[in-house]
Parts: structure tokens; C-alpha cells; sequence
């Protein structure tokens, strides 16, 4: 079968996933049970459940209600079903380092908006936004600011286009110990800025906190298939990588970074990311390399001895690309930064390249055997997702892309590079 037709295939049975519902229940006596963020009523059909338990982010599960079933009764039942996995108790009083949140955008403020709105809402009870808008082509995000938003958010522009460029535009701007960053296109839980943030006021020696991603719709099949195969999510297990004792199942650590969170939930110590210089201005969307900027400030922290926390109880709700398209831009742009990202971080820090090499054989071997099982999984049509029990195969078309977007990468990086030389010129 040649490649074009198998591409057709695997388009077809893409194009027949359908949409799944969005709740979260609360596994109190009273068993609340909502829609997610921007969400309609729960009817019948597949279910994507967020189990809470006294508020706190427990675990996810799929569930199907059937017609005419009430969807309270067949969700909690289905929660309690697997109950042992939801053993942790309601969020304590912690204290919080004074924060900044910054969040980069670029000409999406209906978006925006309702980010805005979630930021506000938070719990947290020192804490400012900052709005960075990213070479803005129209005033809409400026007008939105100060129309809605002026008397709790800043506002500050950054003409040269770059996530990196825009988040180190916000570090500047930050008065907070602690700087969060999030992106235009999430809801943010009210907790997550205080779940986000508690780790540093109890480990000083914490440099970076990373936190729990959703999704905020399961529309289109391409939402679907991002989230079967795990999303943006890390997990419910709190985690904290430590430089000082390196983990036995991370072989490349600390150049794994991709799996110690991403951008749309993270936060430094400000001190910390301002004297690693912040990210590479070369790196994120919006550059030649596509992306990295995040996983470049995760490894840079931490190899300067800081510590890393993972926590699944600072959750934000972001909205996945939608189509097909989406996703193979999506593929090639994650491939490329990663590989973008690892030649910024030898390039800027080449003190790691020693390191890195001795790591690198173990590390290939460990990733060509996830590949080979992910690609023999695929080829059967029941790759199995990272949540729960969906099984929508992962397309080869999107895996080759992505392969393709590492060869580009560091020379995407190097590029940036040069462009950037050219703006300061």
C-alpha cells in the first residue's frame, strides 16, 4: 500500500471520531456534577469526566451515559467504581509568594477576554497581570484592555514577533517573586494560581512549578485525537525533579523537558529565570525555530541546580486546535522545537554538551522503543490513549511530520537567530 493511500486511510477513519462531552464531578456526598468551562448540559453519549474531590483535581475518566440514563447517577457511579485513585483529600490553607502573570497574545482578544476573566477570578491574594501584546498588526487587544480590564492588568507591547520575546517582555515587567505564565486560549481553574505558586513558598530551592492541563473542548476529531493520546496533560501524580538526584526512568534527563510540563501552565522563580537570561529569544511560535521556548527555560533552571514540581492540582482548560491541519502544523512545530530547543541550550549553555552526549545513546535506544511500539499499535488501528481507554490510532502521516520538523529544527533555531540580528541592526 504506498504512503499516499494509507495518508487517505487514515484521514477517513480520522474524519469518523466524534465529539465527546466535556463534566467534572465532585465526589462529595453531594456529587456535583457540572459541564466543563463553556460546555452545554451533560445529555447521553461519551463523556470526558474531571473527578474532583473537595475541589482539587483528582483523575479523568471516559464514560458513556446512555439514552435517557441520568448522566449525575451513571457518572458518579462510574467514579466510584474506580475510587482508589481518588484517595487525596480537599486543598489546606497554604501561603503564596507575591505573583505576575504574564500572558503573551497576539491579535485574539475575544479569546483573550474570557482568559482575562478566569485570571481574575483567581483565589490568589497578591497578585498582578500582565498583558504582553506580541507585534499587534490592530489595536483590538489595547482597546480590550482598557476598556474592560484597565484597573487590574497591564498592558505592554513587544514589536518583535516571538513567544519567547514577548514572555521575556513580561519577565522585565514582573514586580511578583514568583512570574506565571499562560496562554490567550485557556480557562484557568480559581485555585490554579495558588496551587501553581504554593510549591515555592515551601522549597526554596524550587526554580520552576508546572501544572495540569485539559481540555476545554472535545468538539472535532482532531481535538479528540490530541486528547486520546494524552493532550497537554502530565498526569495526577505530584512530581519533583531534582538535578541533585536524577530520575532512574528519565534517561536523557534534564533534556527531557517535554515531559515536565508546557507553557500554558508554568512558573519561575523570578530570580531564578532572570539570571539563566530568561528564554531564548530564538525559540517559541511566532520564530523560525516554531517552538521550545518553554522546555528551554525547564532545562536552563534546572541546570543551574534548581528543582522542578509538577503538580496536577494547578489545572488550566485549553482549547486544542481543531482540525486535521491544525494538527499536522501542530506535529511538525513540536518536532521542530524540540529539537530547537536542545541546540539553544547547547549553543547558550555549552557546558552541557558533555552531559548531553554521554546521555544521548541510552536516550535514543529509550525513544525508539516507544517508537516502534507506538508505530506497530498504529498500524493495528488501536493505538491506546494516555487517558483512559480511547483508542483512536495515532496516524503515521502526523508521526513522520513530526520526525521531519526534528531534522528542521536546529536549523530553524539558527535561522531565528540570524533574524533576530537582523531587527537589532
Amino acid at each position: 500500500m504506498s504512503r499516499a493511500t494509507r495518508t487517505e486511510q487514515e484521514i477517513e477513519r480520522f474524519l469518523g471520531i466524534g465529539p465527546v462531552q466535556i463534566a467534572e464531578l465532585e465526589l462529595t456526598e453531594r456529587g456535583v456534577l457540572r459541564p466543563g468551562p463553556g460546555s452545554p448540559p451533560i445529555t447521553h453519549g461519551e463523556v470526558f469526566v474531571l473527578v474532583r474531590k473537595g475541589g482539587r483535581p483528582m483523575g479523568t475518566l471516559l464514560a458513556h451515559v446512555p439514552e435517557g440514563a441520568d448522566p449525575k447517577t451513571v457518572l458518579r457511579a462510574a467514579a466510584l467504581a474506580e475510587g482508589s485513585r481518588y484517595a487525596d483529600g480537599p486543598p489546606v490553607a497554604v501561603s503564596v509568594p507575591s505573583t505576575t502573570v504574564v500572558i503573551a497574545t497576539r491579535e485574539r482578544s475575544e479569546q483573550l477576554a474570557h482568559a482575562l476573566d478566569s485570571l481574575l477570578a483567581q483565589d490568589h491574594p497578591g497578585f498582578e497581570i500582565v498583558v504582553v501584546d506580541n507585534a499587534p498588526v490592530t489595536d483590538a487587544t489595547r482597546e480590550l484592555v482598557a476598556r474592560k480590564y484597565a484597573e487590574r492588568v497591564r498592558y505592554v507591547t513587544e514589536p518583535v514577533p516571538g513567544l519567547a520575546v514577548a514572555h521575556n517582555t513580561g519577565v522585565e515587567a514582573a514586580h511578583g517573586e514568583v512570574v506565571a505564565f499562560t496562554d490567550d486560549d485557556v480557562v484557568a481553574d480559581p485555585r490554579w494560581l495558588t496551587e501553581l505558586t504554593a510549591p515555592f513558598a515551601a522549597d526554596p530551592g524550587l526554580g520552576c512549578a508546572t501544572g495540569l492541563i485539559l481540555p476545554a473542548r472535545l468538539r472535532t476529531p482532531a481535538q479528540v485525537l490530541l486528547e486520546s493520546h494524552g493532550g497537554f496533560a502530565k498526569g495526577f501524580a505530584p512530581r519533583t525533579y531534582d538535578p541533585a538526584d536524577p530520575p532512574a526512568d528519565e534517561p536523557l534527563f534534564p533534556f527531557t523537558a517535554g515531559r515536565f510540563g508546557s507553557g500554558a501552565n508554568m512558573a519561575f522563580r523570578t530570580a531564578a529565570l532572570r539570571a539563566v537570561g530568561c528564554f531564548d529569544p530564538a525559540t517559541g511560535a511566532g520564530t523560525l525555530a516554531r517552538g521550545g521556548d518553554d522546555l528551554y527555560g525547564f532545562v536552563r533552571v534546572l541546570a543551574e541546580g534548581h528543582r522542578l514540581h509538577y503538580t496536577p492540582y494547578a489545572l488550566v482548560w485549553h482549547h486544542h486546535r481543531e482540525t486535521w491541519r491544525d494538527l499536522e502544523t501542530q506535529a511538525y512545530g513540536y518536532g521542530a522545537g524540540l529539537t530547537a530547543y536542545l541546540t539553544a541550550v547547547l549553543v547558550n549553555r555549552p557546558a552541557l554538551l558533555p552531559g548531553f552526549l554521554a546521555r544521548l545513546p541510552r536516550g535514543l535506544a529509550y525513544a525508539r522503543t516507544l517508537t516502534a511500539s507506538r508505530e506497530e499499535e498504529a498500524e493495528k488501528g488501536n493505538a491506546p490513549g494516555a487517558h483512559d481507554r480511547r483508542t483512536h490510532a495515532w496516524p503515521g502521516r502526523l508521526s513522520r511530520l513530526q520526525r521531519r520538523g526534528m531534522l528542521y529544527g536546529p536549523v530553524g533555531y539558527l535561522r531565528a537567530r540570524l533574524a533576530l540580528r537582523g531587527v537589532a541592526r
